[in-house]
C-alpha cells in the first residue's frame, strides 16, 4: 500500500515502493520516480531494477541516487538537485523510510538557495523531522545567497 506523503505542490517523498506502487503513482500523476535506496539494504525490497522497468513501462522517468544510511554527499546533494529540475510533473522520490528522500531533497533545496525554515516546514507537513539536519539547511543556504 502506498504512503506518498507530499512535500510541495510537485515533490512527494515515500517509503520504498513496489511495482504495484508505480502504476499508482502512475495513476495520480507522478512523471518521475527518485530511488534513494541503495541495493541490498533490506532482504526482500525490490530492486531498483524493477523500479524503474515499472515506471518506464508507465512512460514515467525514473532516476537512482542511493544514500546510505549515515550522511550524505556533496554529489548525491547535487544530483538530487539536478533530478528535481530536470523533472516533468510530479515528483516521487523514496527510500527505506522516506527519511533520506526527504533530507535530500532539503539540502538540494537549501544548496540553491531556499529558505530553510520553510523546508522544514514542509517535511514536518509530510511527517518528517528536518531538526537534526537545520544547521547544514542552514549554511547551504548562507553559501548559496553567496
Amino acid at each position: 500500500m502506498s504512503d506518498f506523503r507530499q512535500l510541495t505542490e510537485t515533490i512527494w517523498a515515500s517509503p520504498q515502493i513496489t511495482v504495484d506502487d508505480v502504476a499508482e503513482a502512475a495513476r495520480l500523476g507522478f512523471g518521475t520516480i527518485i530511488n534513494n535506496r541503495p541495493e541490498g539494504e533490506e532482504a526482500g525490497q525490490p530492486a531498483g531494477d524493477a523500479i524503474a522497468a515499472a515506471a518506464a513501462e508507465h512512460g514515467m522517468g525514473y532516476v537512482a541516487i542511493p544514500v546510505t544510511p549515515g550522511g550524505f554527499t556533496q554529489a548525491q546533494v547535487t544530483a538530487m538537485g539536478e533530478a528535481l529540475a530536470a523533472a516533468e510533473g510530479k515528483v516521487l522520490a523514496y527510500c527505506r523510510s522516506g527519511t533520506r528522500s526527504t533530507n535530500l531533497w532539503a539540502l538540494a533545496g537549501a544548496s540553491k538557495g531556499e529558505d530553510p525554515a520553510g523546508l522544514i516546514e514542509s517535511a514536518a507537513g509530510a511527517g518528517y523531522d528536518l531538526a537534526p539536519i537545520a544547521a547544514t539547511l542552514d549554511m547551504l543556504a548562507a553559501q548559496a545567497d553567496d
